[in-house]
């Protein structure tokens, strides 16, 4: 790979670039990315009530439902199954195993399938410079564990419950000698952690890189508090950027990607989802409040992505919100993205949106990821799904002057603007948003990977199983 002289300024080119060899996930009733992208393509929602096994075990101290008043029972998009998992597999003792994060054992999972679609045998990089980063927040397990008689703590209950550990593990049983770290921003947590291992790869600290994102809601106290912060729909549904607009429905599940420099990915023969060109974080830096989203920290965060990949904000087809579905941060959002991306633009050629929190939730921690494996998947098919939910657009919201319309149903790409030596179409080019509840937040820009088939993949072996753990 071609270092960078100076890897924090304004990026463009093949030698900077990003490419997506690799995914895998585990959604609400897409247990993979097949299953995934037959939910987005025939617009599917994935959510519904909490499961009941798991709803009798959720019990809160002062007896209170753990969802907004009226409610009477809380929904969202859930995984079947959480406690299922072959330890055997990753050479961990049922012992350590049951006291394990179901999260550290997701990201396992979720890590060797994202490699093995990759084509890279898990074993072949031991020992290899390859980095994990994984977001995540919150600790519902640890919560649950520590809430039980001191006798239930054991030998196994601190690395089981520390967050760090989500990436540890996966770096420990891989093998892998590269940065290795969970990332913490609240609900931008996985994307930053994309922008911080596209950064390390040009760094040269890594020679791949494995990213993702894990949320699991498995006690009720997590949700108690954002039904009380008044962030939770009563509807248990996401209404993004409608008129109907009241909070969002919790999502779980998780996601990843493989990493490399593209130019290595070309070299190797990969097959290429989409080519992450320019990405960008920050802060809000005080605004309203501390929970309240600024759209000039917005605006700043979208352009200087375009700037980093070297494009004009224009030229972007699609972006993927961060569309939580809330009165406060709808507006916000899309008066951002009006400032940067509809300036200039052909009014016959709006800025296409959409969430995938209509289709499954709001993954927390794991969204920005989920978000970007949508996009990475629609590049992949070249077709945009539909986001769900949309009747009549929030009266905040005026899409015609902010040249802004949301895709409602499933449709093609648009065909892009010739570039200026008129050699013919651009490359797609999308945005994905995520933004923490504490200000902090981040936007990629990505493009189309390179078309055309590739060769048979090397297969790492069996998969993990999911027997009980």
């Amino acid at each position: 790979m071609t270092r960078v002289a100076q890897p924090h300024g304004d990026l463009a080119g093949q030698e900077t670039a990003v490419a997506v060899v690799g995914v895998s996930c585990r959604l609400p009733k897409a247990a993979g990315p097949a299953a995934f992208w037959r939910l987005l393509r025939g617009a599917g929602s994935a959510v519904g009530p909490v499961p009941a096994a798991r709803q009798t075990s959720w019990t809160v101290s002062d007896g209170e439902p753990p969802t907004p008043a009226g409610a009477d029972s809380p929904h969202g998009g859930f995984l079947e199954a959480v406690d299922m998992f072959d330890p055997g597999f990753f050479g961990i003792s049922p012992r350590e195993a049951a006291a394990m994060d179901p999260r550290q054992r997701l990201a396992l999972e979720l890590g060797w399938e994202a490699l093995e679609d990759a084509g890279i045998v898990p074993a072949a990089i031991a020992g290899d410079q390859a980095g994990v980063f994984v977001g995540a927040m919150g600790d519902d397990y640890a919560a649950l564990s520590f809430a039980q008689e001191m006798s239930h703590i054991g030998h196994h209950t601190a690395t089981g419950v520390q967050r760090g550990m989500i990436a540890n593990r996966l770096s420990y049983v891989l093998g892998l000698r590269g940065p290795s770290l969970t990332v913490d921003t609240g609900q931008s947590s996985s994307l930053v952690a994309v922008h911080l291992a596209g950064e390390s790869l040009r760094r040269g600290e890594c020679s791949l890189a494995i990213v993702g994102g894990v949320h699991l809601a498995l006690a009720p106290h997590s949700a108690v508090a954002a039904a009380r912060l008044g962030a939770l729909s009563p509807d248990g549904r996401c209404y993004t950027f409608d008129a109907r607009a009241n909070g969002y429905a919790r999502g779980e599940g998780g996601a990843f990607v493989v990493l490399k420099p593209l130019s290595r990915a070309l070299a190797d023969g990969d097959r290429v989802y989409c080519v992450i060109r320019g990405t960008a974080v920050n802060n809000d830096g005080g605004g309203d409040g501390l929970t309240s989203p600024s759209r000039a920290g917005q605006e700043a965060v979208l352009a200087a992505a375009c700037r980093r990949a070297g494009i004009a904000p224009r030229d972007v087809c699609y972006v993927e919100l961060h569309g939580t579905g809330t009165p406060v941060g709808d507006p916000v959002e899309a008066s951002a993205l009006g400032t940067v991306f509809g300036a200039g633009r052909d009014p016959a050629r709006p800025l296409l949106v959409g969430s995938v929190k209509t289709n499954v939730g709001h993954l927390e921690g794991a969204a920005g990821i989920t978000g970007l494996v949508k996009t990475a998947l629609a590049l992949r098919h070249r077709l945009l799904p539909a986001s769900l939910n949309f009747e009549r657009p929030n009266p905040r919201i005026p899409l015609d002057s902010l040249r802004l319309r949301v895709v409602t149903a499933s449709q093609p790409w648009p065909d892009t603007a010739h570039d200026e030596a008129g050699d013919g179409p651009r490359d797609l080019l999308a945005g994905v948003s995520s933004f923490g509840l504490g200000g902090t937040n981040c936007h990629l820009v990505v493009g189309g990977g390179p078309r055309g088939p590739r060769g048979g993949l090397p297969r790492g072996g069996r998969g993990p199983g999911r027997g009980r753990g």
